[in-house]
């Protein structure tokens, strides 16, 4: 077998260059390098018959053992969807709800809320983050002084109404708690918030830093 020296191999004519015919072997030795700096085609995954891949040339983000590939090729966190964006918040100090009157329930503390998806500062509202669309549960209660009319706790999605839960109290001079579950398909940057209406005159929702379980608003993603 001879041994051919050269720099360069150019095709004698047009743009293709064929190595070997059908059949054979093209044999890279140990030690050597195979550089490419144009691109691989007609390279089927079944030729890769031995080594690994390196994960980042897999997919995009972080791989680790805590997380996975996605069918998007992106790393997601292991475990799956449900529970995830989760968080939890109460009022700690009520505030009044004019009558006949739509008014945003200031959730205005947090018992958790480990991926900061609640804003209990300002817009008292839940926000679907980046990559986090799909379907939802959340519960919402509310205490309020007790009247002899109508009381409705109302989802409002992205500022538009979706909806009210209502009952109708029968005593005056008590608080009475109501409360609400639904669910809702959401996709990314929606945004969920808790809206309180009454006909009772002057009320106020009640709330209280050392019992807040009177007035919350938790959710999470199901799936």
């Amino acid at each position: 077998m001879g041994t051919l020296f050269v720099d360069k191999l150019d095709p004698q004519s047009g743009t293709s260059l064929e190595l070997g015919s059908n059949g054979d072997t093209i044999t890279i030795p140990s030690g050597a390098t195979l550089a490419n700096a144009g691109s691989v085609t007609g390279l089927p995954a079944s030729a890769i018959s031995s080594g690994t891949i390196a994960t980042a040339r897999l997919g995009s983000g972080t791989a680790s053992s805590s997380t996975f590939l996605r069918g998007d090729q992106t790393y997601a966190a292991a475990g799956g969807d449900a529970g995830t964006n989760a968080f939890s918040a109460y009022n700690n100090n009520g505030h009044a709800v004019a009558n006949d009157t739509y008014v945003k329930v200031q959730f205005n503390a947090e018992f958790y809320d480990p991926s900061s998806v609640y804003d209990h500062s300002s817009n008292y509202r839940f926000t679907v983050p980046s990559g986090g669309a799909g379907r939802y549960h959340f519960n919402s209660y509310i205490r309020i002084q007790g009247f002899n009319e109508e009381f409705r706790i109302v989802p409002y999605k992205n500022n538009a109404q979706y909806g009210y839960y209502n009952t109708k109290f029968s005593t005056t001079g008590q608080s009475f708690s109501f409360g609400i579950a639904f669910e809702l398909q959401l996709a990314e940057s929606d945004y969920i918030e808790i809206y309180a209406w009454h006909n009772g005159g002057s009320k106020s929702i009640q709330g209280d830093g050392t019992t807040p379980l009177l007035t919350t608003f938790s959710g999470f993603r199901i799936s």
